[in-house]
């Protein structure tokens, strides 16, 4: 579990934090294997035992005080009774003490926690994966999707259950354990509100539309390649009399997945724990419940009348469904292989909440979906997860950001369905009313509590049999839980020194992911009025130590010159304002683009938020010879005598070779020096396939580099009058003077 502060020295009060407007919060990552300091957890079995906070819920950790018969709790500082086994435990008495008493980061074994359709689903747990493929689509579509389900099934853990459903006006159940796979049909009503005229269950049973992996996978595959696109008469057959639609494709989405989610939800504490389904669209849902309107006439009045009205959602049958999923036990991963306006905007919902992942492919050529749905697959997950930051009383949570699903009841706590290593969780902070820490009070805390499902190897290494391989995994329910205390300061430039540039970038881009949902110009405003009142501040607060808070002239410094932690700050908000982001009304900029990049960026932990904000730029004087890293993104940088430059732009990794650069100089660089070593390791690590470039300055296209060098662009001039990045803190530094300083 990751746990990193924007400010690592908290404000003292919360006139402090107003004066230097960083956002004060944290980005957490609960399912990493570490913290933020390559620390692993304490580990133990007796989780069930740890002592919970009668008045707050906390738990017990090193931080609370401990005295014989009782604890104090380190959140909330409520004395609680301390039972005698516990007392026993904890007496020290030079036995081996537990994981709590030796680190504030555990990782506990929940023994017996679950229900008894737990247990039973515990007994022979089966991991259930399910592909909803969508035949209204073209030959390259289905291909391209065969392909990532035959890498799916190489990924998935032997004892695996996989069902295959297809959809267009009618859905299509595989039953693949006989000696041929069986398909059979269920035409989706044109008025159906979700519901089919039979269940799926009378038309096939569960038990025979999820297979083993383990005996079935040659028959699945064989399944795989007797499906064929929607054919023009059916598509003609199928659609309403008299429409001028009549060629347009059927996609009855909306209805299949509810189905199959209530479908699957029957055996869910049962059969299973988590089921994930992998749905595979080709172009916007238009058949049935849950169709969209993407009529060309509307959607030019929407983009027209309002910048923001084609990210707001056009139903809410999607979110509907995402609660249901989420009460199922049914993880969503939505894959859109389309340059169709599909709407993702009303899908979305469903993977997020769901806890699933959402992809976008613009075209089947350059699609990284093989790759992408293998490394996802292969990384380790937790599933059924609850998280719950608690904070010690003189401040709370004001937001929280992230891929979750809300509990109803209990405020702040969040249902995860399906959570990786990667996946990260923000929340801003603000101070309780009329709150401060004092040299008196306790020492500010916060504690996450993330409890979560793992399927667990069962000690056995060997080869899996096709027969009784499920056997071979337990789930285990575990606790983690992290408690945290930080130091507070009365001190701005202490603040300013222990500011973590990337968490406040994090924190940022969410802010502004849901205000352009409102307006997206207004965000725009907000966000150059925010770092025209931070740089005010800061150089007020310069000011004030250098000169005492005299009247002498100075001049405005824009760049943070005495403060190398702020030095980013005017970087990421000139990028945030030039990415799609905050450009979805401009020419050529894709909603659904847009859509996808307010997806990936909203999960992603610090460090690789900023290379998707701010890429990185290295350059090279050999293949095999590093030579710098770059702080600058000019073309200004490319007049150096470097020859080779590496930019890591998070989904796009490109190799720039100088027009100038020697001919004896191997282009592309061979598989064999550092060079491509480092972006072979920069692919492993990530999360997605990064798109790998290689382009010669001197006879390829180089739109695709300079595109990324972003302090070269122009801002839209309708915010301001900045043709660069230069010109654009000119801009800002005129605007720091109208502040009163």
């Amino acid at each position: 579990m990751a746990v990193r502060a924007s400010l690592a020295c908290f404000p003292s009060n919360p006139a402090l934090h107003e004066a230097c407007i960083i956002p004060w919060g944290v980005a957490v990552t609960p399912f990493s294997a570490t913290d933020e300091r390559g620390s692993k957890p304490a580990t133990g079995a007796e989780g069930h035992l740890l002592p919970r906070c009668q008045s707050c819920f906390a738990y017990f950790s090193l931080l609370c005080p401990l005295d014989r018969w009782s604890w104090n709790c380190a959140v909330c500082g409520a004395e609680n009774d301390l039972p005698a086994d516990a007392a026993a435990r904890y007496a020290r008495d030079g036995g081996h003490d537990p994981p709590e008493m030796r680190s504030a980061f555990v990782d506990l074994l929940l023994p017996g926690e679950e229900g008894e359709g737990a247990a039973a689903a515990a007994a022979a747990p089966t991991p259930v994966y399910v592909a909803a493929i969508d035949l209204s689509s073209s030959e390259e579509f289905l291909e391209l999707v065969k392909s990532a389900l035959q890498a799916a099934l190489e990924a998935l853990s032997p004892g695996s259950l996989f069902g295959l459903l297809t959809f267009s006006s009618k859905i299509g159940l595989y039953d693949v354990q006989g000696p041929i796979p069986i398909v059979k049909n269920v035409f989706i009503p044109p008025d159906s509100d979700g519901a089919l005229q039979v269940d799926l269950e009378d038309i096939m049973p569960l038990c025979s539309f999820l297979a083993p992996i383990d005996s079935c996978k040659d028959r699945i595959t064989e399944a795989l390649e007797t499906i064929k696109p929607m054919s023009s008469w059916e598509v003609a057959a199928n659609a309403h009399d008299g429409q001028d639609h009549v060629l347009h494709h059927v996609r009855g989405f909306g209805v299949a997945l509810d189905v199959l989610i209530n479908y699957l939800s029957s055996e869910y504490g049962n059969a299973f724990e988590l089921a994930r389904i992998f749905a595979f669209l080709n172009g916007p849902p238009n058949y049935g419940a849950g169709q969209l309107d993407i009529s060309e006439d509307q959607n030019a009045g929407k983009a027209r009348g309002a910048d923001h009205v084609l990210l707001q959602e056009q139903t809410s049958f999607y979110k509907n469904l995402a609660t249901s999923a989420v009460q199922a036990g049914v993880c969503v991963d939505l894959f859109a292989i389309t340059n169709e306006y599909t709407d993702l905007t009303s899908l979305k919902v469903l993977s997020v909440e769901s806890g699933g992942s959402l992809f976008l492919y613009s075209s089947t050529d350059e699609s990284t979906l093989p790759q992408d749905i293998y490394k996802m697959l292969s990384r380790p997950y937790a599933f059924g997860c609850v998280m719950r930051l608690r904070t010690s009383s003189q401040f709370k949570i004001a937001d929280s950001y992230g891929h979750f699903f809300p509990d109803p009841q209990y405020m702040h706590v969040q249902h995860i369905n399906c959570c990786d290593s990667f996946a990260t969780y923000s929340y801003d902070f603000e101070f309780e009313k009329d709150s401060q820490f004092s040299r008196k009070s306790r020492p500010p805390i916060i504690q996450i509590a993330f409890k979560y499902t793992v399927l667990v190897h069962n000690g056995d290494t060997s080869d899996f049999p096709n027969s009784g391989s499920r056997s071979k995994y337990l789930l285990e329910r575990r606790l983690r839980v992290r408690t945290i205390q930080y130091n507070t300061t009365a001190n701005i430039w202490d603040l300013y020194d222990f500011v973590d540039p990337d968490v406040v970038l994090t924190i940022l881009v969410h802010q502004v992911i849901l205000a352009s949902l409102s307006d997206e110009l207004e965000t725009r405003l907000w966000l150059q009025d925010w770092l025209v009142v931070v740089i005010a501040q800061y150089n007020k607060a310069y000011k004030n130590v250098t000169s005492g808070g005299g009247t002498e002239t100075y001049n405005i410094d824009v760049n943070f010159s005495h403060c190398s932690q702020l030095q980013p700050l005017s970087r990421f908000v000139f990028a945030i304002l030039l990415s799609p982001l905050l450009q979805v009304s401009s020419e050529g900029i894709h909603p659904d683009y847009v859509t996808y990049l307010q997806c990936l960026l909203s999960a992603l932990e610090p460090a690789s938020l900023r290379q998707a904000i701010w890429p990185t730029l290295i350059s090279y004087s050999s293949p095999d010879v590093e030579a710098e890293v770059h702080q600058s993104l000019s073309r200004t940088v490319l007049t150096s005598e470097r020859p080779i430059f590496l930019l890591d732009a998070y989904k796009d990794l490109l190799v720039y070779y100088s027009p100038t650069a020697s001919s004896e100089i191997p282009f592309p660089p061979p598989r064999d020096c550092l060079l491509r070593s480092t972006v072979d390791r920069l692919k492993q690590e990530r999360n997605i396939t990064p798109k790998l470039v290689f382009i010669h300055g001197a006879h390829d296209d180089t739109t695709e580099f300079e595109k990324y060098l972003v302090e070269d662009q122009n801002l839209d001039g309708s915010l301001s009058s900045s043709t660069s990045f230069s010109s654009f803190l000119d801009d800002i530094r005129s605007k720091v003077s109208e502040h009163s300083i």
